[in-house]
Protein backbone atom coordinates (compact mmCIF):
# COMPACT_ATOMS: atom_id res chain seq x y z
CA UNK A 1 0.00 0.00 0.00
CA UNK A 2 1.49 3.42 -1.23
CA UNK A 3 2.26 5.59 2.31
CA UNK A 4 0.03 8.56 0.74
CA UNK A 5 -3.64 6.57 0.81
CA UNK A 6 -2.84 5.85 4.63
CA UNK A 7 -2.07 9.61 5.19
CA UNK A 8 -5.67 10.15 3.23
CA UNK A 9 -6.87 8.22 5.66
CA UNK A 10 -5.04 9.01 9.06
CA UNK A 11 -6.09 12.85 8.80
CA UNK A 12 -9.42 12.71 10.16
CA UNK A 13 -8.23 9.82 12.97
CA UNK A 14 -5.57 12.94 13.77
CA UNK A 15 -7.33 15.79 13.70
CA UNK A 16 -10.34 14.01 16.04
CA UNK A 17 -7.63 13.49 18.90
CA UNK A 18 -7.37 17.62 19.18
CA UNK A 19 -8.66 18.44 22.58
CA UNK A 20 -9.56 22.65 24.17
CA UNK A 21 -9.86 23.78 20.60
CA UNK A 22 -11.35 23.79 17.87
CA UNK A 23 -9.25 21.06 15.55
CA UNK A 24 -8.44 22.49 11.90
CA UNK A 25 -9.78 19.60 9.75
CA UNK A 26 -7.05 19.08 6.64
CA UNK A 27 -9.89 19.74 4.29
CA UNK A 28 -10.61 22.87 5.62
CA UNK A 29 -7.47 24.41 5.46
CA UNK A 30 -6.06 27.70 3.89
CA UNK A 31 -2.63 28.94 2.61
CA UNK A 32 -0.24 28.65 5.08
CA UNK A 33 -1.86 26.23 7.52
CA UNK A 34 -2.65 23.80 4.34
CA UNK A 35 1.01 23.92 3.53
CA UNK A 36 2.24 23.17 6.85
CA UNK A 37 -0.28 20.03 6.81
CA UNK A 38 0.89 19.19 3.50
CA UNK A 39 4.74 19.59 4.62
CA UNK A 40 3.93 17.42 7.61
CA UNK A 41 2.90 14.59 5.32
CA UNK A 42 5.55 14.77 3.70
CA UNK A 43 8.52 15.10 5.93
CA UNK A 44 7.50 13.65 9.02
CA UNK A 45 5.44 10.69 7.50
CA UNK A 46 1.39 11.70 9.18
CA UNK A 47 -0.44 15.06 10.37
CA UNK A 48 0.99 14.93 13.56
CA UNK A 49 -1.61 15.55 16.45
CA UNK A 50 1.65 18.25 18.28
CA UNK A 51 2.05 20.48 14.92
CA UNK A 52 -1.67 20.31 14.15
CA UNK A 53 -3.04 21.33 17.15
CA UNK A 54 -1.38 24.68 16.69
CA UNK A 55 -3.40 25.13 13.67
CA UNK A 56 -6.02 28.18 14.98
CA UNK A 57 -2.69 30.17 15.30
CA UNK A 58 -1.40 29.97 11.77
CA UNK A 59 2.53 31.96 12.73
CA UNK A 60 2.47 29.53 15.74
CA UNK A 61 1.79 26.59 13.95
CA UNK A 62 4.33 27.46 11.18
CA UNK A 63 6.86 27.81 14.24
CA UNK A 64 6.38 24.59 15.49
CA UNK A 65 6.52 23.00 12.57
CA UNK A 66 9.92 24.83 11.49
CA UNK A 67 11.58 23.77 14.89
CA UNK A 68 10.40 20.25 14.84
CA UNK A 69 11.79 19.99 11.42
CA UNK A 70 15.20 21.37 11.02
CA UNK A 71 16.37 19.36 14.38
CA UNK A 72 14.45 16.17 14.64
CA UNK A 73 13.15 15.55 10.59
CA UNK A 74 16.00 16.84 8.38
CA UNK A 75 19.18 14.63 7.97
CA UNK A 76 21.95 16.29 9.66
CA UNK A 77 25.29 14.70 11.44
CA UNK A 78 23.75 13.43 14.47
CA UNK A 79 21.65 9.95 14.12
CA UNK A 80 18.33 9.85 13.49
CA UNK A 81 18.21 7.04 16.80
CA UNK A 82 20.11 9.45 19.03
CA UNK A 83 17.37 12.37 18.00
CA UNK A 84 14.81 10.18 19.27
CA UNK A 85 16.57 9.23 22.52
CA UNK A 86 16.40 12.79 23.49
CA UNK A 87 12.66 13.35 22.47
CA UNK A 88 11.89 10.00 24.61
CA UNK A 89 14.49 10.83 27.73
CA UNK A 90 13.16 14.36 27.71
CA UNK A 91 9.51 13.89 27.30
CA UNK A 92 10.14 11.15 30.11
CA UNK A 93 11.24 13.70 32.26
CA UNK A 94 8.03 16.10 31.48
CA UNK A 95 5.85 13.50 32.26
CA UNK A 96 4.18 13.25 28.56
CA UNK A 97 2.83 9.78 27.86
CA UNK A 98 1.93 11.06 24.54
CA UNK A 99 5.55 12.01 23.23
CA UNK A 100 6.68 8.97 25.42
CA UNK A 101 4.68 6.64 22.66
CA UNK A 102 5.29 8.39 19.40
CA UNK A 103 9.32 8.74 20.34
CA UNK A 104 9.80 5.40 21.65
CA UNK A 105 8.31 3.91 18.99
CA UNK A 106 11.16 4.85 16.99
CA UNK A 107 13.71 3.74 19.51
CA UNK A 108 11.98 0.35 19.67
CA UNK A 109 12.56 -0.08 15.46
CA UNK A 110 16.08 1.67 15.19
CA UNK A 111 17.54 0.35 18.47
CA UNK A 112 15.54 -1.98 19.97
CA UNK A 113 14.12 -0.02 23.29
CA UNK A 114 12.11 -2.33 25.62
CA UNK A 115 11.12 -1.43 29.35
CA UNK A 116 13.16 1.63 29.57
CA UNK A 117 16.43 -0.09 28.66
CA UNK A 118 18.54 1.46 25.27
CA UNK A 119 20.80 -1.55 24.54
CA UNK A 120 23.41 0.55 22.27
CA UNK A 121 25.70 2.24 24.55
CA UNK A 122 26.06 5.64 22.40
CA UNK A 123 22.16 6.10 22.33
CA UNK A 124 22.05 5.32 25.85
CA UNK A 125 24.50 7.89 26.64
CA UNK A 126 23.00 10.43 24.75
CA UNK A 127 19.33 9.80 26.41
CA UNK A 128 21.32 10.12 29.88
CA UNK A 129 23.00 13.43 28.89
CA UNK A 130 18.90 14.49 27.97
CA UNK A 131 17.76 13.26 31.33
CA UNK A 132 20.86 15.22 33.21
CA UNK A 133 20.33 18.41 31.19
CA UNK A 134 17.04 18.77 32.65
CA UNK A 135 18.58 20.83 35.19
CA UNK A 136 21.80 23.17 35.21
CA UNK A 137 22.94 21.47 38.09
CA UNK A 138 23.04 17.76 36.18
CA UNK A 139 23.78 19.54 32.94
CA UNK A 140 26.97 21.32 34.92
CA UNK A 141 28.54 17.73 35.65
CA UNK A 142 27.61 15.48 32.92
CA UNK A 143 29.65 14.61 30.34
CA UNK A 144 29.06 15.00 26.38
CA UNK A 145 28.47 12.13 24.57
CA UNK A 146 28.96 13.76 20.77
CA UNK A 147 31.26 16.23 19.19
CA UNK A 148 30.22 20.02 19.64
CA UNK A 149 28.97 20.18 15.79
CA UNK A 150 26.50 18.24 16.98
CA UNK A 151 25.64 20.56 19.55
CA UNK A 152 22.76 22.82 17.81
CA UNK A 153 21.07 19.33 16.38
CA UNK A 154 20.75 17.66 19.94
CA UNK A 155 20.03 20.51 21.85
CA UNK A 156 17.29 21.83 18.79
CA UNK A 157 15.85 18.52 19.32
CA UNK A 158 15.98 18.69 23.10
CA UNK A 159 14.00 22.52 23.16
CA UNK A 160 11.39 21.31 20.37
CA UNK A 161 10.17 18.44 22.62
CA UNK A 162 10.50 20.61 25.95
CA UNK A 163 8.23 23.19 24.29
CA UNK A 164 6.02 20.04 22.51
CA UNK A 165 5.50 18.52 25.41
CA UNK A 166 4.13 21.01 27.49
CA UNK A 167 1.43 21.52 24.34
CA UNK A 168 0.71 18.19 24.51
CA UNK A 169 -0.35 17.80 28.01
CA UNK A 170 -2.88 20.70 27.58
CA UNK A 171 -4.27 19.94 23.76
CA UNK A 172 -3.69 16.14 23.32
CA UNK A 173 -4.65 12.65 25.52
CA UNK A 174 -1.83 10.21 27.04
CA UNK A 175 -1.79 8.28 23.71
CA UNK A 176 -1.89 8.70 20.20
CA UNK A 177 -5.19 7.81 19.93
CA UNK A 178 -8.32 9.21 18.85
CA UNK A 179 -11.06 9.41 21.80
CA UNK A 180 -12.69 6.21 22.18
CA UNK A 181 -10.28 4.06 20.14
CA UNK A 182 -8.98 0.92 22.97
CA UNK A 183 -5.45 1.21 24.21
CA UNK A 184 -4.81 -2.52 22.98
CA UNK A 185 -4.75 -0.78 18.81
CA UNK A 186 -1.92 1.01 20.18
CA UNK A 187 0.27 -2.14 18.78
CA UNK A 188 -1.12 -1.90 15.40
CA UNK A 189 -1.10 1.87 15.46
CA UNK A 190 3.14 2.18 16.43
CA UNK A 191 3.89 0.15 13.46
CA UNK A 192 1.57 2.21 11.57
CA UNK A 193 3.44 5.30 12.45
CA UNK A 194 6.64 3.94 12.28
CA UNK A 195 6.36 2.63 8.71
CA UNK A 196 5.00 6.52 7.68
CA UNK A 197 7.93 8.23 9.73
CA UNK A 198 10.32 6.22 8.03
CA UNK A 199 8.95 6.20 4.40
CA UNK A 200 9.17 10.22 4.85
CA UNK A 201 12.92 9.80 6.08
CA UNK A 202 14.14 8.09 3.59
CA UNK A 203 12.60 11.21 0.79
CA UNK A 204 15.25 13.22 3.02
CA UNK A 205 13.86 16.34 3.81
CA UNK A 206 16.33 19.50 2.74
CA UNK A 207 17.75 21.89 4.80
CA UNK A 208 15.95 25.09 5.22
CA UNK A 209 12.60 24.63 2.70
CA UNK A 210 10.15 25.55 4.20
CA UNK A 211 12.07 28.42 6.43
CA UNK A 212 10.09 30.91 3.97
CA UNK A 213 6.97 30.11 6.13
CA UNK A 214 8.07 32.65 8.57
CA UNK A 215 9.71 36.12 8.08
CA UNK A 216 13.84 36.08 8.73
CA UNK A 217 14.93 37.08 12.23
CA UNK A 218 17.82 36.96 14.57
CA UNK A 219 18.96 34.52 16.57
CA UNK A 220 18.21 35.36 20.51
CA UNK A 221 21.19 35.71 22.86
CA UNK A 222 19.43 32.16 24.87
CA UNK A 223 19.76 30.73 21.38
CA UNK A 224 23.46 30.99 20.30
CA UNK A 225 23.73 27.14 21.21
CA UNK A 226 21.94 27.26 17.38
CA UNK A 227 25.30 28.95 15.96
CA UNK A 228 26.75 27.22 12.98
CA UNK A 229 24.43 25.52 11.78
CA UNK A 230 22.63 27.80 9.33
CA UNK A 231 19.32 26.30 9.09
CA UNK A 232 18.45 25.22 12.69
CA UNK A 233 19.29 28.62 14.01
CA UNK A 234 17.45 30.22 10.79
CA UNK A 235 14.12 27.89 12.18
CA UNK A 236 14.55 28.91 15.84
CA UNK A 237 15.33 32.61 15.59
CA UNK A 238 12.19 32.47 12.83
CA UNK A 239 10.12 30.98 15.14
CA UNK A 240 11.34 32.77 18.61
CA UNK A 241 10.33 36.16 16.81
CA UNK A 242 6.71 34.49 15.55
CA UNK A 243 5.97 33.09 19.10
CA UNK A 244 6.97 36.71 20.93
CA UNK A 245 5.05 38.18 18.25
CA UNK A 246 2.34 35.84 19.65
CA UNK A 247 2.82 36.72 23.16
CA UNK A 248 2.82 40.35 22.69
CA UNK A 249 -0.96 39.84 21.00
CA UNK A 250 -2.14 37.63 23.76
CA UNK A 251 -0.61 37.75 27.52
CA UNK A 252 -0.72 40.97 29.17
CA UNK A 253 2.96 42.31 29.62
CA UNK A 254 2.75 41.73 33.36
CA UNK A 255 2.02 38.54 33.13
CA UNK A 256 4.72 37.89 30.40
CA UNK A 257 7.09 39.34 33.08
CA UNK A 258 5.96 37.24 35.82
CA UNK A 259 6.85 33.81 34.08
CA UNK A 260 9.88 35.23 32.85
CA UNK A 261 11.34 36.47 36.96
CA UNK A 262 9.57 32.76 37.51
CA UNK A 263 11.83 30.90 35.02
CA UNK A 264 14.69 33.33 35.66
CA UNK A 265 14.79 31.25 39.27
CA UNK A 266 13.80 28.01 37.90
CA UNK A 267 15.77 25.13 38.67
CA UNK A 268 14.77 22.77 36.20
CA UNK A 269 12.77 20.48 38.93
CA UNK A 270 9.39 19.69 38.93
CA UNK A 271 7.34 22.06 41.04
CA UNK A 272 5.16 19.14 42.87
CA UNK A 273 1.47 18.73 42.90
CA UNK A 274 0.32 21.28 44.94
CA UNK A 275 -0.96 24.57 43.07
CA UNK A 276 -0.57 27.19 45.77
CA UNK A 277 2.79 28.30 44.70
CA UNK A 278 1.02 29.84 41.62
CA UNK A 279 -2.26 31.43 43.61
CA UNK A 280 0.99 32.98 45.41
CA UNK A 281 2.87 34.20 42.45
CA UNK A 282 -0.25 35.26 40.43
CA UNK A 283 -1.73 37.59 43.81
CA UNK A 284 -0.02 40.96 42.72
CA UNK A 285 -1.26 40.81 39.34
CA UNK A 286 -4.64 42.95 38.43
CA UNK A 287 -7.68 40.84 39.17
CA UNK A 288 -8.75 40.62 35.15
CA UNK A 289 -5.25 39.04 34.61
CA UNK A 290 -5.14 36.75 37.14
CA UNK A 291 -6.53 33.52 34.99
CA UNK A 292 -3.79 34.13 32.45
CA UNK A 293 -1.30 34.65 34.87
CA UNK A 294 -2.36 31.18 36.33
CA UNK A 295 -2.48 29.35 33.00
CA UNK A 296 1.04 31.12 31.78
CA UNK A 297 2.56 30.09 34.75
CA UNK A 298 1.35 26.27 35.26
CA UNK A 299 2.15 25.95 31.04
CA UNK A 300 5.93 26.83 31.42
CA UNK A 301 6.01 25.69 34.92
CA UNK A 302 3.97 22.46 35.58
CA UNK A 303 1.98 21.57 32.91
CA UNK A 304 0.79 18.31 34.60
CA UNK A 305 -1.10 20.87 36.90
CA UNK A 306 -3.37 22.15 34.25
CA UNK A 307 -6.88 21.27 34.99
CA UNK A 308 -10.11 21.69 33.01
CA UNK A 309 -10.77 24.20 35.51
CA UNK A 310 -7.82 26.30 34.90
CA UNK A 311 -8.97 26.59 31.34
CA UNK A 312 -12.29 27.60 31.98
CA UNK A 313 -11.22 30.68 34.05
CA UNK A 314 -8.85 31.67 30.91
CA UNK A 315 -11.70 30.79 28.42
CA UNK A 316 -13.84 33.25 30.35
CA UNK A 317 -12.27 36.22 29.74
CA UNK A 318 -10.59 35.19 26.18
CA UNK A 319 -12.85 32.73 24.51
CA UNK A 320 -11.03 32.09 21.21
CA UNK A 321 -9.14 29.59 20.65
CA UNK A 322 -6.08 31.84 19.01
CA UNK A 323 -5.64 33.26 22.15
CA UNK A 324 -5.63 30.00 24.22
CA UNK A 325 -2.72 28.52 21.88
CA UNK A 326 -1.13 32.27 21.73
CA UNK A 327 -0.51 32.10 25.48
CA UNK A 328 0.17 28.37 26.32
CA UNK A 329 2.80 28.65 23.03
CA UNK A 330 4.74 31.79 24.48
CA UNK A 331 4.59 29.70 27.74
CA UNK A 332 5.60 26.74 26.85
CA UNK A 333 8.30 28.11 24.81
CA UNK A 334 9.76 30.60 27.47
CA UNK A 335 10.22 27.98 29.35
CA UNK A 336 11.96 25.44 26.46
CA UNK A 337 14.43 28.23 25.66
CA UNK A 338 15.27 28.56 29.49
CA UNK A 339 16.11 25.13 29.21
CA UNK A 340 17.99 24.98 26.46
CA UNK A 341 20.57 28.06 27.42
CA UNK A 342 21.88 25.86 30.24
CA UNK A 343 22.25 22.43 28.11
CA UNK A 344 25.61 21.58 27.70
CA UNK A 345 27.11 20.94 24.24
CA UNK A 346 30.92 20.97 24.37
CA UNK A 347 33.61 18.36 26.60
CA UNK A 348 35.35 20.31 28.92
CA UNK A 349 38.45 20.45 27.40
CA UNK A 350 36.79 21.71 23.99
CA UNK A 351 37.57 25.05 23.56
CA UNK A 352 34.64 27.39 22.82
CA UNK A 353 34.85 29.56 19.71
CA UNK A 354 34.28 33.71 20.26
CA UNK A 355 31.28 33.72 18.45
CA UNK A 356 29.78 31.59 21.48
CA UNK A 357 31.13 33.74 24.20
CA UNK A 358 27.80 36.05 25.13
CA UNK A 359 26.30 35.41 27.94
CA UNK A 360 22.31 34.98 28.67
CA UNK A 361 20.47 37.71 29.11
Amino acid sequence: MRPTLVQAGLRGLSTAQVRQVRAVRYGAAEQDVARVYRELERDFGVLAPPIALHASSPDVLAAAWLMLRETLLVPGTASRAHKEAVSTAVSETNNCPFCVSMHSSMLIDLVGYRDGAIPDPGTRAVAEWATANATPDGAAGHPVPFPASQGPEMIGTAVILQYLNRMVNIFLGELPLPPGAPAASMTVVRRVLVWLIKSAERRGPRPGASSDLLPDAPLPEDMKWAEGHAAIAGAYARAAAAVDEAGRRSVPAEVRSLVLEHLARWDGKPMGVSRAWVEDAIAGLPEDQRDAGRLALLTALASYQIDQSVLDRFRAGRPDDGSLIDLTSWSSLAAARRVGSWMTFRAQDEALPPAANSTHE
